[in-house]
């Protein structure tokens, strides 16, 4: 019986993780949101937790009112996330929240001992290092939810050896705008590329999925999770999203996972970790999938893969700065205020102009964030 946090419980992930404990019987500690108080009273009052927290001070003021009348305390800020993250009684906490503002939550849940189920990508990409040096320290389970880690990970269960290890393989959907080249991109609309072909996901997500950026920064995590160097892990564009990931060994073997586009069992897995019990997930019918299709991604025209590739190759600060800048130019494209094309061109500028640092501290990875954030929006 799991007691489990939810850092972002009423995002994406967040949500699809309420459904998978509801099935399989667990308990929940703390749920954590932004600014949906609504939403938040709503799964406070189904699933009882301890503790609520809104990052959003008025929110917060909101949530009180809605709950005087239950024992869930309300918290706020991110001093209410850092006591989330690391709730005595609590046993797991899931990092659902988007962008860098996950990162000290999740090294405070690290240093009291959690298991973390890991779907925040930017705490890796910025602080993978840092981060994977104090999972270590302090002897706790770090399990991917994203699918495609998921995957590897599930893939890498039978190996004994990590030398037995030639390549990790990354699935990518390819997004929205497959096929396009760089003149028709030039005019694509968010509306466009938030329909993304096979996953329902978080407005940022899905952006990043449509630019590559995602598949890119996935590919920076898997170099921290399973201490693989760049040129051992590789991209297929994969239209269908029915195998999540594979690892290919050394005799050229290749284990793939499967399933169905459906983030609750990658959730389930990294809760119910090293048991397999029935939950929500809907199966895959193999006789119903239809072909199964591998192609080269185009990280030319697709430019955010290539410069996700750069990142990794220098190191440092540069994932950070990687991730920064998109996030900001990513809002600024949500708003209207850039081009599709411009947020690649945006992460570009920063990463030129932000100085590199190798082996950085906690301080070093938040400035050079906040630098690259800050070359985005006043280029």
């Amino acid at each position: 019986m799991r007691n489990i946090v939810i850092l972002g419980a009423t995002g994406s992930i967040g949500r699809q993780s309420l459904d998978v404990i509801a099935a399989c019987g667990m308990r929940v500690a703390a749920l954590t949101a932004n600014r949906s108080s609504r939403e938040l009273e709503q799964q406070c009052r189904r699933f009882q937790p301890e503790l609520a927290v809104m990052m959003d001070e008025t929110a917060a003021g909101d949530l009180r009112v809605r709950l005087s009348d239950t024992k869930t305390r309300v918290a706020s800020g991110m001093e209410g996330l850092l006591e989330a993250a690391s709730l005595n009684g609590a046993d797991t906490v899931i990092t659902a929240v988007v962008g860098m503002v996950g990162l000290r939550p999740t090294l405070a849940a690290i240093r009291s001992g959690k298991r973390i189920a890991l779907a925040n990508k930017e705490t890796l990409v910025c602080a993978g290092e840092l981060v994977m040096q104090e999972v270590e320290a302090c002897a706790v389970e770090l399990i991917p939810v994203d699918s495609e880690h998921s995957a590897l990970f599930q893939c890498l269960r039978g190996c004994q050896n990590p030398g037995e290890v030639k390549r990790l393989i990354l699935t990518c959907s390819g997004g929205p705008f497959y096929g396009y080249r760089r003149a028709q991109l030039e005019t694509v609309t968010k509306e466009e590329a938030l329909r993304h072909p096979n996953w329902s996901m978080g407005a940022k997500i899905t952006i990043d999925s449509a630019t590559l950026m995602n598949k890119g920064l996935e590919f920076i995590e898997a170099m921290h999770l399973y201490q693989m160097p760049p040129e051992k892990i590789s991209v297929v564009i994969h239209r269908e999203s029915m195998i999540h990931s594979l690892v290919e060994y050394c005799d050229n073997g290749i284990l793939a996972q499967m399933g169905t586009p459906d983030m609750r069992l990658p959730i389930q897995y990294a809760l119910t970790y090293p048991a397999r019990v029935p939950g929500p997930a809907k199966e895959l019918d193999l006789l119903r999938c239809g072909p199964l299709t591998f192609m080269q991604p185009d990280a030319d025209t697709f430019r955010c893969l290539s410069l996700a590739y750069e990142a990794a190759r220098q190191g440092g600060t540069q994932g950070a700065v990687l991730s920064g800048a998109n996030e900001a130019a990513v809002s600024l494209f949500l708003n209207g205020q850039i081009s599709f094309l411009e947020i690649a061109d945006r992460v570009a500028a920063a990463m030129q102009r932000v100085p590199q640092r190798q082996n950085p501290t906690l301080e070093e990875i938040l400035d050079a964030d906040a630098a690259a954030r800050e070359i985005v929006l006043h280029p």
